[in-house]
């Protein structure tokens, strides 16, 4: 633990210096510590590995927000009591309503993803010549800088579609003050292929993790590959890039078969529980280190919350048990909260239900997440759960989904998430695929799957939008008339500080 802190702050020390300038890239100078007295050593490259995963840190609340706030999940609906869910939207309504501009952007400097590819750009060039590294170590840091850099440019392209390709590090002048077009989608989705390429070869044949599932791995990799290639199976790819990422993903199962399935769906995010046999990579969080940075806003205040009921636990909310501490800026609708079977465990996992006693029934009033609980440290919530980014669970649907595409049947896989879900309560002819109604269909069957298991994990949006816009419009506020809304706004900072970018068609052009 020491020692990572001490790592972390190493890191932290290099990468500061670069986000200090400009946000209009968030590409400043890379550091003012030169290269006579850093890259040096093995501790001091290992200490920038580290740095790199601190600021993949910081972006979590830009990865829930671009993955999922604009879909079905959040929001006021009938049934809600103004009470408890009127605290402060402040602009979070923006995002499920589908309302934003420019002005409201969402996300802006596009999530300040720039300042670490910076970054990965710099290790990437440094680990080529610089001696002080075991060829070992040098070949997983390259898997991991090329799979890190290929995540950042995924997530750009599902949100902006064009955006600014930037390899070289820049380490003499701020390549902030250059007017530097965006570079077209195709452009971006090759970069991304190549980095997933030059990743998943740098790690060769080592499967292994590194600081608890902490540290991008070639894992990591793979089912980063498995996303891209069923995005673009839907969009021309086809079967071809289906049979690709079903490759990737059962890749992953012959060589690394520790990976399973937790017994009980909570277990999974408990904050003692982490790198788990369930996690492949997650971003992670300590006491006295770090929180979920977002975790506040979706959870409420302690006083408000001591005004309700638990029904479950048949008992009324306190605030020495139940001190949340948020500000509830995005409740979890009533009828999020309703699409769940009641024997499904993750209900009860994720989300919890605030209920008005009256007359000695409940009445729900809201609804907020649970899924990070945290720890209590000397009366106060800590919010210390790792943030997912791919775990078992996922690998499953996906190979279930690339499954679908090929003309396989997912059984096996959605059954095995389903068993888990229901625990004792499973019924095969009931639970079970194809016994369900919704399995007529094995997307719609896939896509409500993953509702259930990954709420607050920053997917249900990009879940949509790869399935096709259909989906989209079938389960958000955008309608077809409103297509262009598929994609994000830049951000006026953005556009006003880089006059070669565009703004994206059917938003007021700047």
């Amino acid at each position: 633990m020491k020692q990572n802190k001490s790592l972390y702050i190493a890191a932290l020390g290099l990468v500061l210096v670069a986000s200090a300038c400009s946000k209009r890239l968030d590409l400043a100078p890379v550091s003012s510590i030169s290269d006579a007295n850093f890259w040096q050593t093995s501790d001091q490259v290992d200490a920038f590995v580290t740095g790199v995963h601190a600021r993949l840190r910081s972006h979590t609340s830009a990865f829930q927000t671009l993955g999922e706030m604009r879909a079905d999940i959040f929001g006021t609906d009938p049934g809600s009591s103004s009470v408890f869910t009127g605290e402060a939207t402040q602009g979070f309504e923006r995002l499920w309503g589908n309302t934003l501009d420019m002005d409201n952007a969402g996300v802006g400097n596009f999530g300040g993803f720039y300042s670490n590819i910076n970054q990965l750009n710099l290790l990437i060039s440094k680990l080529g010549t610089i001696n002080s590294v075991t060829d070992a170590n040098r070949a997983y840091y390259l898997g991991i800088a090329h799979g890190m850099r290929a995540y950042y440019y995924f997530h750009m392209y599902r949100t902006w579609g064009k955006v600014i390709i930037q390899t070289e590090p820049t380490t003499s002048i701020d390549i902030a003050a250059l007017a530097k077009p965006a570079s077209t989608e195709a452009e971006v989705m090759a970069l991304i292929k190549d980095d997933i390429e030059k990743s998943a070869a740098a790690f060769g044949n080592d499967y292994s993790f590194r600081n608890q599932k902490g540290f991008w791995s070639k894992s990591a990799t793979l089912m980063l590959k498995a996303e891209v290639y069923l995005w673009n199976s839907y969009r021309g790819g086809g079967t071809g890039d289906a049979t690709v990422a079903k490759t990737a993903l059962t890749d992953i199962q012959t060589n690394v078969p520790g990976l399973t399935l937790l017994p009980n769906f909570v277990s999974v995010f408990e904050a003692n529980n982490k790198g788990n046999t369930e996690i492949i990579f997650a971003i992670r969080n300590r006491l006295d280190e770090s929180g979920l940075p977002f975790a506040g806003s979706f959870a409420p205040q302690t006083g408000l919350i001591a005004n309700f009921h638990d029904s479950a636990a048949a008992r009324k909310f306190n605030v020495t048990q139940d001190n949340w501490g948020g500000l509830l800026r995005a409740p979890i609708t009533v009828a999020t909260f309703r699409k769940f079977s009641n024997q499904d465990t993750r209900k009860w996992a994720t989300i919890q239900p605030a209920y008005n006693l009256v007359g000695g029934q409940y009445q729900i009033a809201g609804a907020f997440v649970k899924k990070y609980e945290g720890q209590q440290q000397a009366g106060i919530r800590q919010y210390t759960n790792d943030f997912p980014i791919y775990r078992y669970a996922d690998l499953l649907l996906l190979l279930a989904e690339a499954k679908v595409a090929l003309g396989e049947s997912p059984e096996t896989e959605i059954n095995r998430v389903r068993q888990r879900a229901f625990g004792a309560n499973y019924n095969a002819a009931v639970h079970g695929f194809p016994n369900g109604a919704v399995d007529a269909d094995p997307k719609e069957a896939i896509l409500q799957e993953r509702f259930f298991e990954f709420i607050f994990e920053g997917k249900r949006w990009y879940d949509l939008r790869r399935m096709g816009d259909a989906y989209v419009f079938k389960y958000t506020t955008i309608t077809p008339a409103d297509a262009y809304k598929l994609l994000w706004p830049i951000d006026r900072s953005s556009l006003t500080n880089n006059r070669a970018l565009q703004q994206n068609p059917g938003y007021p052009v700047f």
